[in-house]
């Protein structure tokens, strides 16, 4: 009796980009589109940019502009690096709670003893 045998894919962990971009970094980038598409209505209907409509080359050029630039600013950082940049620039700031007060000029708690 021979053994069944299965071919096992070792690469079911691999991690998917496209163009060394995540697919955070592409849902930024297609963000980015859009709000350049907005933003050149917004401007003028009628307004050129190398012989382009504004609204064209904001929503086309500046995401392809983007991503070379994505591409050079995550380089040699670890993987979520513009998820976590932005949460962290989002989240409320921790401070040192040893740290006196500068804006408290009275204690919280009052002693009736004294």
């Amino acid at each position: 009796m021979s053994l069944n045998i299965t071919q096992v894919h070792r690469n079911l962990h691999t991690k998917v980009q496209f163009l060394g971009l995540e697919f955070e970094d592409l849902i930024l980038v297609l963000a980015i589109a859009a709000l350049m598409n907005l933003l050149a209505h917004f401007v003028s209907n009628t307004a050129h940019v190398f012989g382009i409509p504004l609204n064209i080359f904001m929503e086309f050029v500046v995401p392809l502009l983007a991503v070379p630039f994505l591409i050079l600013f995550k380089y040699g950082r670890p993987r979520g690096y513009l998820t976590d940049l932005a949460r962290s620039l989002i989240a409320p700031k921790a401070w040192s709670a040893l740290e006196r007060d500068s804006e408290l000029d009275h204690p919280y708690i009052h002693d009736d003893a004294e």
